[in-house]
């Protein structure tokens, strides 16, 4: 199992969502807040072991953080906070 801390590991900047992450939170009945937390505390979701390994040198050195989630509805949402901390988006793989 993956530990994770308590305080959060990095600034999220500015919170932005494309529509299509929006819409499938919202046909899933959660909110952004619900992944944005598991990300700033360091639990990736549904990642390989090499992206996770990627992420932890990207907290180290100040690159992009990547998580993967499944929504209740079954669908993925991937949080990507960028390097420079400015800010953190919420969208679907497609979308990338």
């Amino acid at each position: 199992m993956q530990q994770t801390r308590q305080e959060p590991l990095f600034s999220l900047g500015q919170l932005v969502a494309t529509p299509g992450a929006l819409a499938a939170l919202e046909k899933a009945g959660q909110g952004p807040l619900d992944f944005l937390s598991r990300h700033v505390h360091g639990d990736w979701g549904d990642l390989c072991e090499e992206d996770r390994r990627e992420n932890q040198f990207s907290l180290e050195k100040g690159f992009r953080i990547l998580s993967s989630y499944k929504t209740n509805a079954g669908d993925k949402v991937w949080v990507i906070t960028e390097g420079s901390r400015c800010h953190s988006t919420i969208l679907l793989p497609d979308e990338y």
